[in-house]
């Protein structure tokens, strides 16, 4: 070999160890050590609250009497509701007994109350039903009252 064929065998050579060499440098890109990319792709998912129960606590009263001085307003507090009758100079107990709210965040839904005869035993305007229907929808409470032989479905709003 002539050392000219020497030399550029050489060369050859070492071009392509140092191609080799460059493709081997040359893969893929290091992973960003910045952990703020890593915030940006966990921020980008929505995370997904779990509903909250509806709360029924406070004061509530009728929106649909038929006389603006004779109305029924209640007090919901500790899983309890008291209901009472209101006219001038005059507040009589109708109900009391239990509020009972989904857990799962239904924002609609309906439960049978179970009357507390302990507290509407003793008041002449009291319901003596066992148990009365109390539905929840939209901020609005309802629930069926019988007296004198008629029935309607008041309506109730948090005051």
């Amino acid at each position: 070999m002539t050392s000219l064929a020497l030399k550029a065998a050489t060369t050859f050579a070492l071009a392509a160890l140092l191609g080799i060499g460059m493709t081997a440098c040359a893969g893929e890109p290091a992973a960003p050590t910045d952990s703020s990319s890593a915030a940006q792709t966990s921020e980008s998912k929505p995370v997904e609250e779990k509903p909250q129960p509806v709360d029924l606590a406070g004061e509530w009263t009728q929106k649909n009497p038929n006389d603006p001085e004779s109305f029924q307003s209640a007090t919901i507090a500790d899983g309890v509701i008291e209901i009472y009758w209101n006219a001038p100079d005059t507040k009589a107990l109708y109900w009391a007994g239990t509020a009972e709210v989904p857990q799962d965040g239904t924002q609609s839904f309906t439960w049978d109350s179970v009357n507390d005869t302990a507290k509407t035993g003793s008041s002449i305007m009291a319901s003596g039903d066992a148990t009365k229907t109390f539905t929840y929808a939209d901020g609005d409470l309802s629930y069926d009252v019988t007296a004198m032989g008629t029935t309607v479905t008041v309506h109730l709003t948090r005051k």
